[in-house]
């Protein structure tokens, strides 16, 4: 684990969800950060909703982030009720796609911030957690730091895979 004694919640609004968020969790565990995965319903359990984000704080959490779909209340109800960041991850339904999610998302009124990712977005979620905790983390920083150099190299081999591989298209 990383020198940051801050865990990251995982809230989901519907465990249809999961599927979705697995790669916020799997991101997650791979830069060594705590974390706990829950359903919490904005709107079918609104009180647990309000009880977990007044408590969270206290209870070591760092980052909030909280993936719903279609009416996407869950981020904003999360936020309204605690001063630790959140990080809002709109899921795609069968509806409008997710827009309807982004849109509940990116619409907050001033005063309650949510971060908000692409639709679908939970591995950005989780680097953003990453990146929030990295503040106070030297260790986490740097694993940070090392992610973004290896994502880079991976760039460059494509870059030059790529080349030869038009160069061979050409022959």
């Amino acid at each position: 684990m990383c020198n940051t004694n801050k865990k990251v919640a995982v809230i989901m609004g519907s465990d249809s969800d999961l599927g979705v968020m697995k790669s916020c969790v799997a991101a997650l565990k791979k830069f060594g950060i705590e974390y706990e995965v829950r359903v919490i319903s904005a709107h079918r359990t609104p009180y647990e909703a309000e009880s977990f984000a007044k408590n969270a704080e206290e209870n070591g959490f760092g980052v909030i982030i909280a993936a719903a779909g279609k009416a996407a209340h869950l981020a904003g109800v999360l936020a309204a009720y605690t001063v630790l960041p959140v990080i809002g991850v709109p899921i795609k339904s069968s509806t409008m796609d997710g827009l309807d999610s982004l849109l509940s998302m990116v619409q907050m009124p001033s005063g309650i911030p949510v971060a908000t990712v692409a639709i679908d977005g939970a591995e950005n979620s989780a680097l953003l957690a990453v990146q929030i905790l990295s503040l106070g983390d030297a260790e986490l920083s740097e694993k940070m730091k090392q992610y973004k150099i290896a994502m880079a190299e991976s760039v460059k081999q494509k870059d030059t895979a790529v080349g030869t591989k038009v160069e061979e298209m050409l022959v």
